[in-house]
């Protein structure tokens, strides 16, 4: 979307990085979508490739293979809006779960030693991590979570459960698991848990077949009796339900990003398509119907992105809130389906078709409402917060 109100929140440091994540885009990413599509997965090589450019761990302290960025989070969503341009939702959520959901429960509660086993191989690269949240009974309500991790003789934890739509499951060598550690404790017996890829009664399902996101690999995964080490305890027993809360703003802030530049992708794609395709004589932009409906999304997707960037800033300056991110997350997702589903509209029986990109984004796009919560869940959020008359 050029011609609309300049972006004002990027510096030239800023610039310079983009470029490196269009190089990225365009060397490693465009020509093997079609082929992970088909695999159901990324290449490793991918991570390993985005590990030697800094493109993972961009926040995370130097020491540890990081980009020592700090609290900039415009870094990681320059990253998720030039995958967008890719054209594959997989890549986008593959990357955002190292970068979004994995680094920062590391950054803030590892320990040194657990840095150096799951950080510093996450940020080169060499090491692909995933986090295991929800169950077959258990999706938006944490409280419901039934895996238990409970100590043994020698205080190391035994693991039991099952956990379901599991990002970067089969590959992760590594998995952070939510799990109950004190069952008469409530939220306060929840606990995170470092479980490593082979540990003997650790089995893994997928790629599960989806509808969209077809190169993203998401797994199933089933716990007998799996012994973790006590080593291998994230942060301080029983404090996981508090950890979690600590990062749904940053999960759901990175959902928008990547929703909104999705949005200005698709948007792209129809636009292109309205100036070379001719219908009775003219040009498809020339058409009334056709046009209004540009100026419609054009019109929305500034407004989202303006609140997106507002909300980047506050998360900059550690001003980001749940309810804010929640709000971003609900709007930009809607959003996304909106625009994604009038562009293929538009394209006419061309966006029927899965050689032309905007397919490949209607697919892709019918899950972000549903993941990182549920936008019912956004919506209640947000709605108890103005019953409390806070707003």
């Amino acid at each position: 979307m050029k011609n609309f109100l300049a972006r004002t929140i990027f510096d030239e440091e800023h610039d310079m990085f983009r470029d490196t994540c269009r190089e990225f885009v365009e060397q490693e990413i465009r020509p093997n979508v079609d082929r992970w599509h088909e695999q159901g997965f990324c290449d490793r090589s991918m991570y390993r490739a985005a590990g030697q450019l800094g493109l993972l761990g961009i926040t995370s302290p130097e020491e540890f293979g990081g980009g020592g960025m700090g609290s900039d989070y415009r870094f990681n969503a320059i990253l998720s809006e030039e995958l967008a341009q890719a054209d594959c939702g997989s890549v986008i959520v593959s990357v955002q779960v190292i970068n979004d959901l994995v680094i920062p429960y590391l950054e803030r509660f590892a320990t040194d030693e657990q840095k150096s086993r799951f950080l510093a191989p996450l940020c080169s690269g060499e090491k692909i991590g995933a986090i295991a949240m929800t169950e077959p009974g258990a999706g938006a309500d944490l409280a419901g979570i039934r895996s238990t991790a409970l100590k043994n003789e020698n205080g190391d934890y035994v693991l039991n459960g099952s956990k379901t739509f599991i990002s970067n499951g089969v590959q992760a060598d590594f998995t952070i698991v939510v799990a109950v550690t004190d069952p008469s404790a409530g939220r306060a017996g929840v606990s995170l848990i470092i479980v490593e890829d082979g540990m003997e009664g650790y089995t893994k399902t997928g790629p599960l077949k989806k509808v969209g996101l077809k190169a993203q690999d998401t797994a199933e995964l089933s716990f007998e009796n799996v012994i973790v080490p006590a080593a291998n305890l994230l942060g301080e027993e029983g404090a996981g339900f508090g950890y979690l809360r600590t990062n749904l703003a940053q999960e759901r802030i990175s959902i928008a990003v990547g929703s909104i530049a999705t949005s200005r992708r698709a948007f792209d794609l129809v636009y292109q398509h309205s100036q070379d395709r001719k219908t009775f004589g003219s040009r498809l932009i020339d058409h009334q119907a056709y046009g209004w409906e540009l100026a419609k999304m054009a019109t929305e997707i500034q407004s989202a992105q303006s609140f997106v960037d507002a909300a980047v800033e506050a998360k900059i300056k550690g001003e980001l809130d749940e309810v804010t991110a929640s709000m971003a997350k609900y709007l930009t997702t809607e959003l996304q389906i909106k625009v994604v589903n009038t562009a293929l509209q538009l394209h006419g029986g061309y966006g029927f078709m899965m050689e032309y990109p905007i397919a490949t984004h209607y697919l892709d796009s019918r899950v972000q409402p549903i993941y990182g919560g549920p936008n019912e869940i956004m919506l209640e959020i947000i709605s108890r917060r103005l019953a409390k008359g806070i707003h």
